[in-house]
């Protein structure tokens, strides 16, 4: 079946302290979403991508386009107030019958490795996400106490997420709720279906801080997929 990757970008750069955007924010001079995108293109090229920006975002993605003389075909769909809303907005584009991704704009650094688990694991899984092993020590904190919890049954989500089409625009077509941290929520909350994990790759970091960028600068210098 054919293959499609939503890109969900859009961040504001609050947390990073910067009146621009995170995912036009530069890893060694290159934007941060310029860079998700070829990532996910060198793996498979075949892969149709479509884009999520605010709709005042998209003239600035165009001029960083045209000024990084960056080509890569995109479809381009507007952002909405939730996250919901602009993943409902780009299944629009989507076809019935295909395996569709959806994966953070700030998230450059998914691996080959990642990516060929998720997509094999999409063969008989209709809803595939990464997922990787906390090393810290974690606690529940409820306000007027605290308790540990068992790392070894504790994951952190990553993306892309992988679904069947058919599967997550069944899932969008409900109402928004706050539950709905992730589009495996969507799924799990609506469908019912069971979630399978796969093991995702540490560099695989969320570009939110000025921490995170930092490290962005050091896992590209070193990091080779």
């Amino acid at each position: 079946m054919e293959r499609y990757m939503i890109i969900v970008a859009g961040g504001s750069g609050k947390r990073m302290g910067s009146d621009v955007p995170k995912q036009f924010l530069p890893i060694n001079g290159k934007p941060i979403l310029m860079r998700t995108i070829e990532r996910i293109k060198q793996y498979d090229n075949n892969m149709s991508i479509i884009i999520v920006l605010p709709e005042d975002h998209i003239p600035y993605w165009q001029l960083l386009c045209r000024e990084y003389n960056f080509d890569v075909p995109c479809i381009i769909a507007h952002g909405g107030k939730e996250r919901f809303y602009s993943v409902k907005n780009a299944l629009t584009h989507v076809p019935e019958e295909c395996w569709v991704g959806v994966h953070d704009g700030v998230r450059p650094f998914v691996s080959n490795e990642t990516l060929d688990k998720l997509f094999e694991a999409s063969e008989t899984n209709y809803a595939v996400i990464p997922a990787i092993a906390p090393y810290e020590s974690i606690r529940m904190d409820t306000g007027d106490s605290n308790s540990i919890i068992d790392r070894n049954i504790v994951k952190l989500i990553q993306t892309p997420q992988i679904f069947h089409s058919s599967l997550l625009k069944k899932a969008y077509s409900t109402d928004y709720k706050t539950m709905f941290t992730d589009d495996a929520s969507v799924v799990e909350q609506v469908m019912g279906n069971k979630i399978k994990l796969v093991e995702g790759n540490r560099e695989n970091i969320k570009i939110t801080t000025t921490f995170d960028l930092m490290m962005a600068e050091v896992i590209y210098e070193n990091y080779k997929f």
